[in-house]
């Protein structure tokens, strides 16, 4: 059976937490930057966490992660 290979664009998408979870960045950050509060922006600099429900998806794409 072959190796099962990683969704690189996944990989550059998501980080492991030292506890195991996995991390994202928040959307809505990229453009259109002038209609959204200062406050709004500031909090979307913040990464979160995956939801539990799309976990095993991002699991399955990135293997090793």
């Amino acid at each position: 059976m072959p190796k099962m290979k990683t969704h690189r664009g996944a990989a550059k998408r998501f980080k492991k937490t030292g506890t195991g979870k996995i991390v994202r960045a928040r959307a809505n950050k990229q453009h259109i930057l002038t209609k959204k509060t200062s406050r709004r922006k500031r909090k979307l600099r913040k990464s979160t966490l995956v939801h539990p429900s799309d976990e095993g998806r991002i699991r399955q794409m990135v293997p090793n992660l």
